[in-house]
């Protein structure tokens, strides 16, 4: 009967953000609660307990949870409490015989670039050198190099927006069982690029993207292969891992990965200038709302919580205002002392507050306004796209003029319009709605969204990447550089004597 250890890691951040990730940002969750918690949700965890379940004599060894919003850097003393709880659930577990681990791959720590690569390490000296590890990743992730050579088999997301996660955890743990059972001896090849993107051509429905990852699939699908995907890094991650590349696991057959992976990378590379993201200045873009038939969508990217922003971008907010706009715009934003002044002052009343600008002053200075407070709530709300609850913290929605401002206190997803639609808003019943999200979930937009316009503002978060500033990752590496040479290389690992 195998013995199967869970654990499960996951934060995305954006080292751009200067508001950092604390420990209790986290939402963490002991083994004994781990899998309840995950039971019918549509996370990765919640597929890898599927198939486990449906395996008799496989026993689950739940250890160890947590997960928080994207954000800032994480500081050290929260990764070193998080890390030490996590390591100690491991050395406190019965003895194992693999281990199910799922992670985003963009996690940062202070002191630590790659704190997913080390967590791996430390697990890989708990359990010892035989014990088989598969994790699964988000194709937003910094693959890095220790990450593979801590780990048996790497299984990435292949939908963007992200609607795969319970069939990643489910496709990781078959993988796991199967190396268990002696059918497969994984070999990895990795083929890196030197490019950051970010755009619509990355939507697996309708772009460019998509058509590369089924190549992968297709690949996972056929003799011999294990996992395969395209993963695209997070631009606004910083470190000296940051690229992209094509990772193909196959079945004991370097030279078959290999050969897929240098194909579906050279494909990226051939295409790499379709994959940005064309964006309008911010003048022009809320005078071309103005001026379009509405509903639509002002889509700020730059301010995506959900990417790793601070949320509290006010530039949009401050343009509408300056132009003296008079169709009704809906924006959301993070602002707890603007949220605490609403309350003092009551629903119904009047209040001059400032909104913006309190958790990257670098980049947003605060804008005082006078606005009525509509309604205060406590922040919790079921997501639409997931089975999953939100916590945004006292919210408030002010009315200035044309304006609706819905404020909360902590970052959340927005990736849907569960934070409108809880506090009585519909985004089809303004004639603009500020997005801070890359991507909204197609089908909860496309119904009655006459447009959508991706706006040039500032944040961490930012698809014009030459803006951010990065100083970390490798150079050169396109866009940010000009000429930049792709020089296709494979570099392979395995565990298991699959290369002997």
């Amino acid at each position: 009967m195998p013995n199967i250890l869970i654990l499960d890691c996951r934060q995305e951040v954006a080292t751009f953000n200067p508001w950092p990730t604390r420990y209790e940002d986290f939402d963490v969750i002991p083994g004994h609660e781990l899998i309840d918690r995950h039971r019918n949700t549509r996370s990765s965890v919640a597929g890898a307990i599927d198939v486990f379940e449906a395996n008799a004599g496989v026993r689950m060894v739940p250890a160890f949870g947590a997960s928080a919003c994207s954000g800032g850097i994480l500081d050290a003393p929260g990764f070193k409490r998080l890390s030490g709880e996590l390591l100690h659930a491991v050395r406190e577990a019965p003895p194992v015989d693999g281990v199910y681990f799922s992670m985003h791959g963009s996690m940062v720590a202070e002191g630590k670039d790659d704190p997913e690569g080390w967590l791996l390490e430390q697990v890989r000296k708990i359990l010892g050198e035989r014990i088989p590890i598969v994790i699964s990743l988000d194709l937003h992730g910094v693959v890095t190099e220790r990450m593979l050579q801590q780990s048996d088999a790497a299984v990435l997301y292949h939908t963007y927006p992200h609607v795969d996660l319970v069939e990643t955890g489910e496709r990781a743990a078959a993988l796991l069982l199967k190396i268990l059972n002696g059918y497969a001896r994984p070999v990895t090849a990795l083929v890196n690029l030197p490019a950051l993107v970010r755009g619509d051509e990355l939507l697996t429905e309708t772009g460019l993207y998509g058509k590369m990852l089924k190549d992968a699939q297709a690949f996972e699908r056929s003799p011999g292969g294990l996992a395969a995907g395209l993963y695209i890094g997070n631009p606004f991650t910083d470190v000296p891992g940051l690229q992209s590349g094509g990772l193909f696991v196959s079945d004991r057959d370097p030279d078959l990965a290999s050969r897929e992976a240098l194909k579906l990378a050279e494909f990226f590379w051939a295409v790499r200038e379709k994959l940005h993201q064309p964006l309008l200045p911010l003048e022009d873009a809320v005078r071309a709302a103005c001026a379009a038939q509405g509903p639509l969508l002002l889509m700020d990217a730059a301010d995506a919580p959900s990417s790793g922003a601070s949320g509290d971008g006010n530039s949009i907010l401050r343009e509408v205002l300056r132009q003296k706009v008079r169709q009704s715009f809906l924006i959301p934003i993070i602002d707890a002392p603007a949220v605490q002044a609403a309350m003092a002052a009551g629903i119904g009343q009047e209040v001059r507050v400032k909104v913006g600008g309190t958790r990257d002053p670098g980049r947003f200075q605060p804008l005082e306004l006078d606005a009525r407070v509509r309604l205060i709530s406590d922040g919790r709300f079921a997501f639409e796209v997931e089975q999953g609850h939100a916590d945004a913290g006292p919210t408030a929605v002010l009315e200035c003029g044309s304006v609706t401002l819905v404020v909360f206190s902590r970052p959340i997803s927005l990736h849907d319009r569960a934070l409108f639609l809880a506090h009585g808003l519909d985004p089809a019943h303004f004639h603009a709605t500020v997005v801070k999200c890359p991507h909204w979930h197609p089908r909860y937009f496309e119904s009655w969204a006459k447009g959508r316009i991706n706006v040039d503002a500032p944040g961490a978060t930012s698809a014009n990447l030459h803006y951010l500033g990065h100083t970390r990752c490798k150079r050169p590496i396109f866009p940010l550089d000009a000429q930049v040479k792709f020089e296709p290389r494979v570099k392979l690992f395995s565990r298991n004597g699959a290369l002997e």
